[in-house]
């Protein structure tokens, strides 16, 4: 899902779907790629003279500021603002994300000192230097990449937080929460006459189903046992949960009021799911439930700002309000 908002920058909507298709997928590694190289070659090319100059310990302590100016241009200004005027990425995305992959890419700037190197002119310190730095950085790439392989077979790091029953509780009703979300978004996949209303309802299924899927995974992994269903009275108890005749109030909606009647409703329930995500951050619970919340909680908030048409620069306040707000109404 990440790469198909990243493909919403320069395609557009048509990137969106209910479920990520390959093509979007690959153009979005594309644009990502592409981007990556563009500010390798700012830092080696464009501020070539001063940058030449730097031996590689020096360009590894400048790879964290490196990486938050050049994020912080992508999600502040370049993508939401001037040139792509793409709010989506923004308000679906928080900054830490953006920041985290550039900052992975930065750190690999050193390396790049061994390409203008003439043979025998490097000093062997920094030869020393960046042959370490490589097979460090390959022994965390092999780390990840096995740790992906097992989490993919359902074989996840241990569950380590401090209050087992909130965590599952929180796991569960979020689960069915995004239940009742997807079967709310199909209805508008099908009835929307707004053809980007309708184009937001399929990454809504797209985007909840694959979290869904990974808090099941979880639950396996760290729990071992199968997921309970929540009973009816925590479905009533649950904040922007609907009710049965308010998902029918939808779903026989005349046509020409179904847009607003759907993002009324959805704006309710997404309202209830950012306060359940919002607890979870704020909780004791496993940091991957913790940070994986947070992501929820700005995405479900820039959810409803795009259904309410939010663009320009008031999504990029609106984007940046989401992130940093520590209680949610």
């Amino acid at each position: 899902m990440d790469w198909t908002t990243v493909a919403a920058i320069p395609v557009r909507d048509w990137a969106l779907g209910s479920e990520p298709s390959w093509s979007a997928i690959l153009i979005g590694i594309a644009f990502h790629q592409w981007a990556d190289f563009s500010w390798a070659v700012v830092f080696f090319g464009v501020l070539g003279r001063w940058t030449a100059t730097l031996r590689p310990l020096a360009i590894l302590l400048l790879a964290l500021p490196w990486a938050i100016f050049s994020s912080g241009m992508e999600w502040f200004v370049l993508v939401p603002l001037f040139p792509f005027w793409q709010p989506l990425f923004t308000l679906q995305q928080p900054y830490w994300i953006g920041l985290l992959v550039h900052a992975s890419s930065a750190l690999m700037y050193p390396l790049f000192a061994r390409l203008r190197w003439e043979r025998g002119a490097a000093a062997e310190r920094d030869l020393r230097f960046t042959d370490a730095w490589l097979a460090g950085a390959l022994a965390i790439v092999a780390t990840l990449g096995i740790v992906a392989m097992f989490g993919s077979h359902g074989y996840e790091l241990p569950w380590v937080g401090r209050d087992k029953d909130a965590d599952q509780t929180y796991m569960r009703h979020m689960t069915t929460h995004h239940a009742q979300g997807i079967a709310l978004a199909r209805i508008a996949v099908r009835r929307a006459q707004d053809p980007h209303l309708q184009k937001l309802a399929q990454l809504l299924v797209a985007s909840q189903t694959g979290e869904s899927r990974l808090l099941e995974n979880w639950w396996l992994s760290w729990f071992d046992i199968t997921m309970p269903d929540c009973s009816s009275d925590e479905r009533a108890a649950m904040p922007g949960f609907l009710t049965s005749a308010e998902m029918r109030l939808v779903a026989l909606a005349p046509a020409d009021q179904f847009d607003a009647v759907f993002v009324e409703m959805m704006s309710r329930h997404h309202k209830g799911a950012v306060k359940m995500a919002d607890q979870m951050w704020h909780s004791r619970g496993d940091l991957r439930l913790r940070v994986m919340a947070h992501a929820i909680r700005h995405e479900q908030q820039g959810t409803i700002a795009l259904m309410h048409g939010a663009s320009g620069f008031a999504a990029v306040l609106t984007a940046t309000r989401n992130m940093l707000d520590d209680n949610v109404n």
